[in-house]
């Protein structure tokens, strides 16, 4: 269960308690979980009987206790415990791990997608090169969450932007009437961003948040690890080679639910928010969060720490020595080539390539 999907049934959950007339709140459109912080429990964690209790008119905790109740009955939930002053502790039933890998396998990059919702996107950008670049990417993880996006800008892009970023728009002109503009901070003449390439370019224009000022010097085309950019790609590619390694092995991926390979390579639900199952799993929200304030930074930004992650565990993946090849090797092979596809997936959707071979 991703947590998107915890997401809608925990709002179930809440839908059921307030046609029983156990609960008198408004149903909103999404509920928030996340990891637990260090010294929580279960896999996941709610704050929602919290921001509903005031309209429900009972304490937190005892908004809490209706909707635990009413969580643990449902299918892929093993308990909801109540925590503190009114949290959520959720905790799936059976191998979160190796059900959130197989997903993950078996999606491809369209994890973390949604089917399309109807929703009809305008985004209008000035005629500036970081402009059209984010716009660019928004579209993309837009569509990726079901919205139907047209761009538009003041002016025709410039040929250069075209050619060399990729980028398009949809039609260019002054609207009649003003519409919202997606307007982040330029980025500076000097230097020239387009000289970097399209893969580089793209990525320090992306990086930084809106309304920071983007830095597009040489490091971006560093082949090193103080690199953000390399280091994503690299982990790809790292991934894809564990692949054809453990081929010569003779054996292939299969996700596994032992600990020992959920340790070894993800670390435990309290390893601060930055294992690579916290970060698989965390991916299809940060995709919706992206979407949500157009903000390609996030979906960057979470790719680093996902290749940052998987980097710090490839060295457990094949077996050492005279080692032979286990189950655990097979469900560590597996996590691995999840977070490749994940790291494909997205660096896809910013407009940048993931070479296999880096």
């Amino acid at each position: 269960m991703t947590p998107v999907e915890l997401s809608r049934t925990v709002l179930r959950a809440l839908r059921a308690a307030v046609d029983a007339g156990e609960l008198s709140a408004t149903v909103p459109e999404r509920a928030h979980v996340e990891r637990p912080r260090p010294g929580g429990r279960g896999d996941y964690a709610s704050n929602l009987a919290l921001t509903l209790a005031r309209e429900a008119g009972a304490p937190p905790r005892r908004v809490a206790e209706i909707l635990s109740a009413r969580l643990a009955a449902e299918p892929g939930i093993a308990r909801a415990d109540v925590t503190g002053p009114g949290f959520l502790s959720i905790t799936l039933d059976g191998a979160p791990g190796a059900r959130l890998v197989a997903e993950i396998l078996a999606r491809g990059e369209t994890y973390g997608h949604v089917p399309d919702t109807g929703e009809l996107v305008q985004l209008h950008i000035p005629h500036e090169l970081r402009a059209a670049v984010v716009a660019d990417s928004a579209r993309r993880v837009l569509r990726s969450q079901g919205a139907l996006v047209r761009v538009t800008c003041d002016a025709a892009p410039d040929p250069a932007w075209t050619e060399a970023l990729g980028v398009r728009v949809d039609a260019y002109g002054r609207p009649p009437v003003p519409l919202p503009t997606l307007r982040p901070v330029p980025a500076p003449a000097d230097p020239d961003p387009l000289r970097l390439g399209r893969d580089a370019a793209r990525w320090a224009l992306l990086l930084p948040a809106a309304h920071d000022h983007p830095h597009t010097g040489e490091e971006h085309l560093a082949q090193r690890e103080t690199n953000p950019l390399f280091r994503v790609r690299y982990a790809h590619a790292r991934a894809r080679a564990l692949t054809r390694n453990a081929a010569d092995l003779g054996f292939t991926a299969a996700p596994g639910d032992t600990r020992e390979a959920e340790k070894a390579v993800a670390g435990t639900a309290g390893d601060d928010g930055h294992s690579l199952l916290g970060a698989l799993g965390d991916y299809p929200v940060v995709l919706a969060a992206a979407a949500r304030h157009r903000a390609p930074d996030r979906l960057a930004r979470h790719l680093v720490r996902t290749a940052d992650a998987l980097l710090a565990r490839t060295h457990t993946v094949l077996p050492l020595g005279d080692e032979k090849p286990s189950a655990a090797h097979r469900a560590r092979l597996a996590l691995a080539e999840a977070a490749g596809t994940v790291l494909a997936g997205g660096l896809s959707l910013l407009g940048i390539s993931a070479p296999a071979y880096l």
